[in-house]
């Protein structure tokens, strides 16, 4: 069974970064491609990063593209997401998914808040 756990979430001020993990089990991690998708408040799911099994292959949305960057650590069946530069509109629980630009399966979320 896939089980994605997703942590590091909070509240930030704008302006300033966090990174966000997600521990992966259940499947091979070391061979599946992985995202990170977010929903904001009353919004649909957006896909936000994408990364191949050997970190070359990443795809970033546009909202995000210079500001997250999405890596892994295969030997710890982990994924992250650093994102810096946070703005309001990056308000949003952010999900872990395997597969590219994958939604499902997910994990539980974890809450970002930018706010001041």
């Amino acid at each position: 069974e896939v089980q994605l756990a997703e942590s590091g979430g909070g509240l930030v001020q704008p302006g300033g970064s966090l990174r966000l993990s997600c521990a992966a089990s259940g499947f091979t991690f070391s061979i599946n491609d992985m995202t990170w998708v977010r929903q904001a408040p009353g919004k649909g799911l957006e896909h936000v990063a994408s990364i191949g099994p050997g970190s070359v292959l990443k795809d970033y949305s546009d909202s995000v593209r210079g500001r997250f960057t999405i890596s892994r650590d295969n030997s710890k069946n982990a994924l992250y997401l650093h994102m810096a530069t946070l703005t309001t509109e990056d308000t949003a629980i952010y999900y872990c998914a395997k597969g590219w630009r994958a939604v499902t399966p997910r994990g539980q979320g974890t809450q970002v808040t930018v706010s001041s």
